[in-house]
Formats: C-alpha cells, structure tokens, sequence
C-alpha cells in the first residue's frame, strides 16, 4: 500500500482492530496523520518500524510518542529508521530513551543534535546507529554505549566540530565496533580516514570500513591497515585515489566498493542507493567503463534501470520501450544545469541519441529546444576556444546535428545564437575529419531550409565548404556537395553573383566525377529521417550537377540499407521522380545510369512490399 501511495488516514483505518497482528511496518513516505498513525499501528507488537521521509504530518516527536504510549513496544521494538523525516523547529530533545528495546536505529539526514544523542547513547540494548548528515556537533557520547555498539555510520556528519584526535579517541574506545563509516562529500576534502588508516590500536575487531570520498587515502596505506585486521570484508574507497591495486582483486572475501573496476563499481551501485553523491560518482565511473563495451551485462541493469537510462548505452536508448519524449526534455534540463565535466557529456551523448527518436512535431513540442540548442553551442564555443577536440565535442557537434535534422525550429535557434559563426570558427581551429563532417552535416539541414539557408552564403562560410569539397574523406566531400547543391539549386540566392553559383557547379561536378561508385564505404552510414528534401533536387534537370549528387546520395543509403530506403522511396512517393530520370531527354546518361541501379535496388526487394509501383518497370 505503500509504495502504491495508497497508504492514507483512510485506508490505514483497516488496521485499527485486533483481527491483524502486525510485527514489521513500512510507512516509507506516506502522507499520514499523527492520529491515524497512533490509532492503526501504535497497538501493534511493533518489532520494526521504517518511517524514511514519512510526511511532514507525522513528525519524528509524533512517531516516538506514538510508540512509546505501547508498554510492549517501549521493550521490545527493535528497529527504527526515521532517515528525512521532519522536526518541528520548536521541538526540544527527542526522548528515544524510553525505547529501552530498541537495537537499530537511523536518523540520517534529520534534525538530530548532541543533545539527541546523549539520549541515545544510553539505550541498554544499541547495537547499530546511522547519526549520518545531522547536527551532532560532539559524538564523546558514544563511549556510554561503547561496550554494545557494533555499527556506526556517520556520513556526512558537517557541524561536528571536535579536532581530529578528539574524533580518534571516541572511536580508538568503542571496541566493539564491526562497521564504521566516516565516507564524506569529496568537497570537504575531510582527511580523518587518513588519519584513522594511521592508527595501528584501533578498530581491532573491525570488518567494514567505509572512507568514501575522503582526501590523501593512498593504496599502500589501506593495504596496511586491512593487513593488520584479517577478518575484513568490506571497504569503501569510491571517490578516493585508492583501489587500482592488484591487492583489491586478489584479497580473498574482500568487497570493495570504488571506480577502479566494474565489480567495484557494481558494489558502489548497490551499497549507495541513497547517497546523491556517491551515486553520481559511480554513475560516472560507470559511464567511462562501459563508454566502448559492447557486452550486455544485465547485472548492472539490475542495479540501477532508470539512471542507466541516462547514459550513453544507445542499444537501450534506442531499443527499450519508454517516453522518449518526457527522457529528452529532462535531459535537456540536466543538460542546463552546468554539471560537471562528465554528466556533461553523459547529458550531450544521451541527447545526441534521444534527438534522433523524436518526430518532427514532437521537436517542435520542444520547449526545451531553445535552451539546450544554445547550452550546446556554448560547449561547442569553449572546446574551440581551448582547442581542445575531446569527446565531449564530438558528442556535443552530433548532437547539434541531429537536433537540427528536419527541424526548422532548432535550425532556427542556430543561427540566432550565432551557430554559423561559432561552426566556421570550429573549422578554422580543427582539421580533423570527424569534426568537420558532423560540423557540415549540421550546415546540410540549415542549407534544406528554404527560409534559412541564405545565411549561408558569405564569404567565409562558401570559403571553408568550397575547399573541403576536395577533401579525401568521403563523408567530408559528400556533405560538402550536399550543402552546395542545395544553394546553387536556389537561383534567387544568386541573383548578383550568378559566376559564382556556376563555379561552384563546376566544381561540384568535378567532386562527384572523382568519387568512386555511390555504393562505396563511408566510414559511417548518412542516415535520413526522410528523403523528401533530395525531391526538388531530383526534379532539377537544368542543373545536372545539383541532380547528380541527390541521385547519388539517395543511391548510396538504398545501396546500404535497402529494406528501410526502399520502402521510403515508396512511402514518400519518390519512385516516380525516378523513373523520370531514367526516360527524360535532358537527363545527362550518368545520371540515367544511377537512377535505374537505384530502381534495380528497389526491383530486388519488392516483395517485401506488398503495394504496387510507381511507374512501370520490367520484372
């Protein structure tokens, strides 16, 4: 009922009688009243009760005063788990005390004081204690319970202002202590775990030791103090410059939860499910680790679906059924936020990605569109700025591209934000043909809009994708031409500088003589969401040039990738277009020669679709 939302001060009536007898309850961030909680639960034999993040109507001095008017649970309640629950401000001292039974008890990330757990401390039967992210200012006293407390967690514990021997000396007297946990936020840069690791009289009986996220931990000195303490089991070193040795993968029944390896980051995954910090540190190991696997590994799905969502695994963005939709605005937002390096470029990997499963009208829907169109072109204009051609470049120039693939609006938002400039800037600083062919993949769709595409002759950007038209990389001269076959198709874009125009033609023409045949390799396939824009091209016959390259292109994907290009062709009613190439007098023979191999590609798999042709061809 729970987890459901289901529990309210309505439904939880049904537990008010004796005909349920209820031992463990979870009431894990329900939305229930003090009253109802103390009619349906209070007069039970409680053994456990969870309250994690329960609603502000039901404060933590309402839930102890609830179980403490129950004589028998004052003896015999054994666990309590009261992590983001409420205080009121105006609350005094939390009397746990009474809850003389009680072995476990959690109170991370709540309005816990010093006060609070010198009360605490004198429960007779404490056996584990979780005072993570609270108020506690002075732990001295833990050593009331020194001879019972076996499990201390105390993450993130920021007001405690005792000096680091002082912190010692409380932990050097507890004893009987199996787990500690002194992890912390790796911006505090807290060095007491290397100070702890130093200490050769402490912690004897020790078998879990959580110092994620803290400063100055080195491999040989965790070697050293789990060496001395043989019975370990467990050490946490995510966030820390530890865990790379061989020691940690050869030591027998030793887990380790770090970012050296994938089992350490599987044990990160699971162990820090609550920990915002730590999850997003691991999440980011996680990404670097499996940046180019291509293995499965349904183990680490298991731990964490919805944030491996949110990398770049493309066989799960693209194959497993979700709202695209709703993933790419949030991504888009999370893209905003001006995270750190590496959510970065998880953010613009899963974009690039997600760009390509949307329709054009859910683009359009795209009210987020604006803002990671400009947060993109920010990153592209940082990395050109430091000259620095890493991957996160690369992903964010491909994401540009696909944002703005049939997408008049992003196209639009472009070159409002000075994208064109930015992109001749990127072509002036970087010579590689990886940047260049996804930075004139972009200027391809700007050049297919009719409304927009004259923003793109001047000078200097007509300069750079003129001289790339010779380029020895295939994707780099296709684009290239595609870019100027769009704009010299457009004669009023020409009207002052028709010698130009007819340069550029030519020069086009020499390209394509030079390529070699239209079903040759590209180091990656062009793919197209539609082949409507080649359309206008197809049907000019009085710029062969500009007809030649659309042949061309719409040859090479139907070559490559028949069963989905075919079946456009046909869809968009593209075969008739065709057909007039093959029989028109004014179509040059190459030309006639590449429309009937595309027409032959499509006589090869017609029976895949069952609908009749466009124009008559001979079976």
């Amino acid at each position: 009922m729970t987890w459901q939302g289901k529990l309210t001060d309505r439904t939880a009536s049904i537990f008010r009688g004796n005909q349920m007898k209820l031992k463990l309850v979870n009431i894990q961030k329900a939305k229930i009243s003090t009253a109802a909680f103390i009619k349906a639960f209070c007069h039970h034999k409680l053994i456990e009760l969870n309250a994690t993040a329960v609603h502000a109507d039901l404060p933590v001095p309402d839930i102890i005063s609830g179980l403490c008017s129950n004589s028998w649970i004052q003896q015999n309640l054994r666990c309590l788990l009261l992590d983001s629950t409420s205080i009121p401000q105006n609350s005094r001292l939390l009397f746990f005390s009474q809850l003389t039974g009680l072995r476990i008890l959690s109170v991370f990330n709540v309005c816990f004081h010093t006060e609070d757990l010198a009360n605490v401390s004198q429960l007779p039967r404490l056996e584990s204690l979780d005072i993570s992210n609270t108020l506690v200012t002075d732990i001295s006293a833990l050593l009331t319970c020194r001879d019972r407390l076996k499990s201390l967690t105390m993450h993130y514990l920021k007001c405690l202002s005792m000096t680091k021997p002082q912190i010692l000396a409380v932990i050097r007297g507890l004893t009987c202590l199996l787990h500690l946990d002194i992890s912390d936020h790796r911006q505090l840069k807290s060095d007491l775990a290397f100070h702890l690791l130093q200490q050769k009289d402490i912690l004897p009986n020790v078998v879990s030791l959580d110092i994620s996220g803290g400063s100055c931990i080195t491999d040989e000195a965790v070697e050293l103090f789990i060496q001395q303490r043989p019975a370990m089991q467990f050490v946490g070193l995510l966030a820390t410059d530890a865990g790379t040795s061989d020691f940690f993968t050869t030591k027998q029944g030793l887990r380790v939860a770090g970012g050296a390896s994938m089992s350490q980051i599987s044990e990160a995954l699971s162990r820090y499910r609550n920990r915002s910090c730590f999850m997003k540190e691991a999440l980011c190991r996680l990404f670097t680790e499996t940046f180019s696997m291509e293995v499965t590994m349904p183990a680490i799905l298991k731990l964490q679906k919805n944030c491996l969502l949110s990398l770049t695994n493309s066989r799960i963005l693209v194959d497993v059924p979700f709202d695209r939709f709703d993933a790419a605005k949030f991504v888009m937002r999370w893209l905003c936020k001006h995270e750190n390096p590496k959510m970065q470029t998880m953010a613009v990997s899963v974009t690039s990605i997600l760009a390509l499963q949307l329709s054009p009208e859910q683009m359009a829907q795209l009210e987020e569109l604006f803002m990671a169109v400009k947060e993109l072109l920010a990153i592209v204009k940082q990395k050109t700025t430091k000259n620095l051609d890493d991957v996160t470049l690369l992903f964010t120039l491909k994401a540009l591209w696909n944002l703005t693939d049939g997408s008049p609006a992003a196209c639009k938002h472009f070159i409002e934000n000075q994208g064109l400039e930015i992109f001749i800037q990127v072509l002036e600083t970087f010579s590689e043909s990886a940047i260049q062919s996804k930075v004139l993949g972009l200027l391809n769709n700007i050049a297919e809009i009719r409304e927009l595409s004259s923003k793109l002759v001047t000078e200097d950007a007509l300069k750079h994708i003129n001289s790339l038209l010779c380029s020895r990389e295939m994707e780099v001269s296709y684009f290239a031409a595609g870019i100027i076959a769009h704009l010299t198709s457009d004669r009023q874009l020409w009207i002052s500088r028709d010698f130009q125009r007819r340069a550029l033609l030519q020069d086009l023409h020499a390209a394509i003589q030079n390529w070699p045949s239209s079903s040759c390799k590209m180091t990656a396939l062009v793919t197209y969401r539609s082949l409507k824009t080649f359309f206008p091209l197809l049907g000019n016959f009085s710029q062969p040039e500009v007809q030649l390259w659309a042949l061309w292109a719409v040859c090479h994907v139907c070559s490559k990738n028949p069963s989905k290009y075919c079946k456009m062709l046909v869809e968009e009613e593209g075969l008739q277009l065709l057909c007039d190439i093959q029989e028109h007098s004014e179509a040059t023979p190459q030309a006639q020669q590449i429309a009937a191999s595309i027409l032959n590609d499509f006589r090869m798999h017609f029976m895949n679709y069952q609908r009749p042709t466009l124009c008559q061809m001979p079976f």
